[in-house]
């Protein structure tokens, strides 16, 4: 099992006083403590920093972690262009690119899609027709892609990528489509469900739809403190600043964690299977993250050296 880190790029950790600078300030020292990987959201309608800028600058600044988004919004922007921007990325960060996706949210996404001019109903099409645009222009020159949603007659060369075929994609979202989905035309699975046994019934029915190697990984929401009703207060504020809807809401659409050191190692270890867990730190207090970052490199030495 590796670990992650979600950088707290959102506009309510910025205006608690974070800033570009320490974000990348905190990659490096998240990969010293022996994180694997670094991740970056995406969102028009909760401000953040741009993902692929931000993950740029860490590419430069570090040296072996891989870099991701989790999850990136391909709805939100034009997909040839995207596409020479990850290619850009993967080549900038030597073959450390995985790209997170999602077709966003009910309930939450709805603006964002219309802002983008895109159908918020045909979102799931869109969104393979995306991937599969990405990859046609990644692994050779196209001159016209016709898919469900997207079609284009005359197509420009493009910016090869590191790596042969581009960077791993990961789908979020654990529907029935998505695991359907997931086991058809992805490299990876990235959901956050709150209940282990979810995770543990889609997990097997991707393994049983298809013979490819899929990366299964978690999302989670965390905050380490083994005051847990503190702990939970934290996360109420977290939950409250950035998706204006309360912890009990959140908690029944994501997985979340609070408590000590080992209580919340625990807590990853029900999700058997899961061999990439990118965990979030779930306060918007200033300094928290940093403050919470030996904790979790506690965690995940709790976390792998229970499993070895």
């Amino acid at each position: 099992m590796e670990f992650g880190l979600l950088l707290p790029a959102g506009q309510a950790q910025l205006e608690a006083g974070g800033t570009p600078r320490a974000l990348v300030a905190l990659a490096r020292e998240a990969e010293r403590l022996g994180f694997a990987s670094i991740w970056a959201g995406d969102s028009l309608s909760r401000p953040r920093i741009e993902p692929l800028t931000l993950l740029t600058a860490v590419a430069q600044a570090t040296e072996r972690v891989t870099v991701g988004t989790a999850v990136l919004l391909p709805a939100n922007r034009n997909p040839v262009q995207v596409a020479m921007t990850l290619a850009s990325l993967d080549l900038m960060s030597e073959g450390r690119l995985v790209v997170g996706v999602g077709a966003g949210f009910p309930g939450f996404s709805e603006p964002e899609f219309d802002l983008a001019g895109v159908e918020f109903r045909t979102r799931f099409s869109h969104l393979d027709d995306v991937v599969a645009l990405w990859r046609e222009l990644w692994t050779g020159e196209p001159r016209s892609f016709r898919g469900k949603v997207l079609h284009y007659d005359w197509l420009p060369p493009a910016v090869r990528p590191a790596r042969p075929g581009g960077p791993p994609i990961w789908l979020g979202g654990a529907t029935p489509a998505a695991l359907r989905r997931t086991a058809a035309h992805y490299d990876g699975w990235l959901p956050y469900p709150p209940d282990p046994a979810d995770y543990a019934s889609g997990l097997a029915t991707i393994r049983a739809a298809t013979d490819r190697a899929i990366t299964p990984s978690l999302f989670f929401t965390g905050y380490v403190d083994p005051d847990v009703r503190r702990g939970r207060q934290v996360l109420e504020t977290y939950a409250k600043a950035t998706y204006r809807r309360p912890l009990s809401v959140i908690s029944t659409i994501q997985a979340t964690a609070t408590g000590s050191v080992d209580e919340v190692a625990e807590a990853i270890r029900r999700y058997a299977g899961a061999e990439h867990v990118l965990p979030r730190v779930g306060s918007i207090e200033p300094g928290a993250v940093e403050r919470q970052l030996p904790l979790l490199a506690e965690v995940i030495a709790k976390t792998v050296g229970a499993g070895t």
